[in-house]
């Protein structure tokens, strides 16, 4: 699957799953330890100020270990945190995005870390799917074509079988054809969005990451994307899918995205966990608001695309999780 450093060590499309006896939690108990004891919003930032030691990439064992502290700090022992989050016998999704091509796309290194930590809670390999929008941009950012029902599968929505459904969800002012891969071939979905800037929403991070689910993303981005991307996260099959958002923020767009622009890269080398995704997209943000200050940039505000859809869905129309930076404890590991 992987043109990474590293990758290489370890087959991705493993044949058997890893680890055996699994407890029967409830992913509830798992969403009620991500609230404080106050009410707040966890919100967990894992960073490794190493990572890039060895070269331009992550180096895959740093990257385990970045996802393990992440995990660890969000709920506890990291495998019996998988274990509430997943459980056997569910199909699991993880969402990748790969829109802006090889250096700024999900990190292959975090998806195989994921797919063994999915495994050690018991998911079988075979009830994995690693998917995006096309074949041609998973494989452009390193990702391996791979569709054998009995191992870790690796496919766009465009491949031969998938495609979109005929008849679309609706919910506000969005009405939209979602990936079949997401209606009909998953019972969760991991979302790996990006640290990212976007010309239009203001950011592009947790939320914003399923535009890549629908089959017309180019019609929900009037008004700077306000409302679409709350009523689009309000569709059935996204918010009840969705178990968990791993952000990968090992590399960090400041300005001019969704597109790669290597002047506004920086090597933020964190991953940012939450299963709240407003607090998690209002985090991000910041983290982006910081750095455009830094290099003496306006805030997205200022330069005319506010990231206002963040507290739409925090609104009492949607009520996707909590926008006041008050309420959104972040532990920083």
């Amino acid at each position: 699957m992987s043109s990474e450093k590293g990758t290489n060590r370890r087959d991705f499309l493993k044949t058997a799953a890893v680890g055996a006896a699994i407890l029967g939690a409830d992913c509830k108990g798992m969403m009620a330890k991500a609230v404080e004891n106050s009410g707040k919003a966890k919100v967990v930032l894992a960073t490794d100020d190493a990572l890039r030691e060895q070269g331009a990439n992550p180096e895959e064992q740093r990257v385990q270990k970045l996802l393990d502290k992440a995990i660890q700090a969000y709920g506890g022992n990291s495998v019996d945190v998988w274990k509430r989050i997943v459980h056997p016998g569910e199909k699991v999704s993880i969402k990748v995005n790969t829109i802006a091509g090889p250096a700024l796309s999900t990190h292959v290194s975090l998806v195989l870390a994921i797919c063994e930590r999915l495994q050690q809670a018991g998911i079988k390999p075979g009830d994995i799917i690693v998917w995006d929008r096309t074949n041609h941009e998973l494989e452009k950012a390193g990702y391996t074509i791979a569709t054998d029902p009995n191992r870790v599968r690796c496919f766009g929505t465009d491949m031969a079988g998938y495609g979109y459904e005929e008849q679309p969800e609706t919910y506000g002012v969005v009405t939209a054809n979602l990936s079949k891969i997401l209606t009909r071939n998953c019972d969760v979905m991991i979302n790996l969005p990006l640290l990212k800037d976007h010309e239009i929403a203001g950011v592009t991070l947790a939320m914003k990451n399923m535009y890549g689910v629908v089959e017309k993303p180019y019609k929900l981005h009037g008004g700077n994307c306000n409302p679409y991307i709350a009523d689009l996260n309000m569709l059935a099959p996204i918010k009840q899918k969705m178990r968990i958002t791993i952000l990968d923020g090992m590399t960090g767009l400041y300005n001019g995205g969704p597109s790669f622009h290597p002047e506004y890269t920086w090597p933020h080398n964190g991953l940012l966990v939450s299963q709240d995704r407003v607090a998690l997209d209002r985090t991000g943000e910041q983290i982006i608001a910081r750095k455009r200050a830094e290099k003496g940039l306006k805030t997205v505000a200022e330069a005319g695309r506010p990231a206002t859809y963040i507290s739409t869905a925090a609104d009492a129309q949607h009520r996707l999780g909590i926008d006041d930076s008050k309420q959104i404890s972040l532990v920083e590991v």
